[in-house]
């Protein structure tokens, strides 16, 4: 009897250590799946962090280029703005000696020879109807009678000493000058008044 209980004391260990180790087991084969569980949703978070950074990198691409079109139209709309604007300057600059003669003829005429006086008419009709029509395509004259001289729009051909015009003022046209859209075609050259004792106000 005591031998039996010996082997039984013997066996005991054993079959704790077999049971620890199958508990071990079920623990380690529950534990597994948990982990790749964990790693299956990381990878999704990771698949997603990079899906997301590539839409906001495209839609940054986008509006570059959305932004880039822009601004070439809106160049372009300038550019064929301007284009429109002074297409006609160089055509409008030969004009100009044709509204100086007009403009000569009918300082020249006699208007009270009744024989000269429906000629000048004619010329005078003439000449306003060609200023209308230049004046629709953006040309207007400069003609700065009177005014205070400015040499961004004024050429001065000759200074007189007047005691009748402050100093710097355009006593005469001698040639009227054109602007077309705002931009000069020629400047308007003049006589400018000085001061009756020979100074000078260098002040435009």
């Amino acid at each position: 009897m005591s031998e039996e209980r010996d082997v039984q004391d013997q066996k005991k260990p054993e079959d704790a250590e077999v049971i620890q180790g199958e508990v071990v087991n079920e623990g380690a084969e529950e534990a597994q799946p948990v982990s790749e569980q964990e790693q299956r949703i990381y990878e999704l978070e990771t698949a997603l962090a990079d899906a997301q950074a590539q839409v906001k990198e495209q839609q940054d691409s986008v509006l570059r280029a959305r932004a880039d079109s822009d601004n070439a139209r809106r160049r372009a709309d300038a550019e064929v703005e301007k284009a429109r604007k002074f297409a006609l300057e160089r055509f409008a600059g030969e004009l100009l000696p044709v509204l100086d003669n007009l403009e000569r003829a009918i300082q020249a005429g006699d208007a009270e020879n009744e024989a000269v006086k429906p000629l000048l008419e004619g010329v005078d009709m003439t000449l306003k109807s060609f200023v209308s029509t230049i004046e629709k395509f953006g040309l207007t004259p400069i003609d700065p009678q009177g005014e205070g001289f400015n040499p961004e729009l004024h050429q001065a051909m000759s200074m007189q000493e007047s005691a009748d015009h402050a100093p710097n003022t355009v006593m005469a046209v001698m040639q009227k000058g054109y602007q077309i859209n705002g931009r000069l075609l020629r400047p308007a050259m003049v006589m400018v008044s000085r001061a009756p004792d020979g100074g000078v106000d260098t002040q435009a």
